[in-house]
């Protein structure tokens, strides 16, 4: 099953730009010129409740795993703090990642929810503090700032097999998801969860990755695991808040 999901998935990024631009139409917006949503700002709302992807302020997630072949644990934290992005008021979320108490990246990503209850992701700042003591600023981007275009990170009522991109930056960033599953159950420290939302991400810019991504009502990501390329894996260990 898995090797069928993933020669389907070849061909749902190829029209994922496409999809993208429909889902965007659904949400209020419009295309031109290839994937470019047109967002209004009087569209959104200030708090962030789709029931897989919310962010109230003060929530904390705790994730580990493994990443580049060494263990990681990621703090990420909803921030009371904004940022305008295309005249939209955007939540500030903080992601962590440290190993053995090294830090290893640190990323500040910005978010809005629309009427509909689409979760827009609108940019991101992100720095990774490679071993040699250099920083990587790659992937960073804003929408609205040298051609990056806001994409969906969750849709208000995804269903399968729904398609659509989550950022674009051309040449920097360029996720696109897949919903492939809705219904079951995945354990985590602190119980069993249901009603897991299943998809699969893909950019173009690391052809040889594909990951796939649980997401629990309530809470939002519960587990990532490669299915594709270099084991990387990520467990929701605690939440607060």
């Amino acid at each position: 099953m898995k090797t069928k999901a993933l020669a389907v998935l070849t061909a749902a990024v190829a029209a994922a730009a496409i999809i993208a631009g429909i889902s965007g139409a659904s949400a209020g917006t419009s295309a031109h010129r290839g994937y470019e949503p047109v967002l209004n700002p009087k569209d959104f709302v200030r708090v962030i409740n789709n029931p897989y992807y919310p962010l109230p302020v003060g929530r904390t997630l705790i994730y580990r795993g493994v990443r580049d072949g060494q263990t990681q644990t990621d703090r990420v934290h909803v921030t009371s703090g904004t940022k305008v992005l295309e005249g939209i008021t955007a939540t500030a979320v903080s992601d962590v990642a440290r190993h053995n108490g090294k830090l290893l990246e640190k990323t500040t990503d910005w978010f809005a929810q629309d009427k509909q209850g689409n979760v827009w992701y609108l940019g991101e700042d992100t720095a990774a503090y490679l071993p040699n003591g250099q920083i990587d600023r790659s992937g960073s981007w804003q929408a609205g700032v040298h051609d990056g275009e806001p994409g969906i990170i969750m849709l208000a009522h995804p269903q399968i097999p729904d398609a659509y991109r989550q950022e674009f930056l051309r040449g920097q960033a360029e996720d696109t998801a897949w919903i492939i599953n809705r219904g079951g159950s995945v354990k985590v420290p602190f119980g069993t969860l249901h009603h897991i939302l299943t998809s699969l991400e893909f950019t173009r810019l690391e052809p040889g990755v594909i990951d796939q991504k649980l997401y629990a009502p309530g809470i939002g990501i519960v587990r990532e695991l490669s299915q594709k390329g270099p084991l990387e894996v990520a467990r929701l260990v605690s939440v607060r808040g």
